[in-house]
This record gives C-alpha cells, structure tokens and sequence, in this order.
C-alpha cells in the first residue's frame, strides 16, 4: 500500500497550486501543476508494471 501513499501524498501536494492556478490565474502555479501531473503519470505508469509483473509470476 506505500505505493498508494505515494499517489495519494503526489496529489496532495499539489492541491495549493491547482487553487492558485484555476482561482487566481497564478500562471507559475499552472507550470508546477503541470509538472506534478507528468509525475502522477510516471508514477502511475510505473505502478501498473509493478502490478502486471506481479500478476505474470503468480500465473
């Protein structure tokens, strides 16, 4: 479940600068947002190897 905790603490982190961009038009805080949105997808990506991986050896 650490890898879980992983997504969950990515995504809470960057709650303050998805508020920055969309309520104040922070474009700086859009930069970071898009940045930690390409690590959500690394780390995602990265997950579901780890998950098939596993699912093939127990087969």
């Amino acid at each position: 479940m650490s890898r879980f905790s992983e997504v969950k603490d990515l995504i809470l982190s960057l709650e303050g600068d998805f508020e920055k961009f969309y309520e104040k038009g922070n474009q700086a805080a859009g930069t970071r947002v898009r940045g930690g949105m390409q690590a959500l997808k690394t780390l995602a990506q990265e997950i579901r190897t780890e998950i098939q991986n596993k699912k093939n050896q127990s087969e």
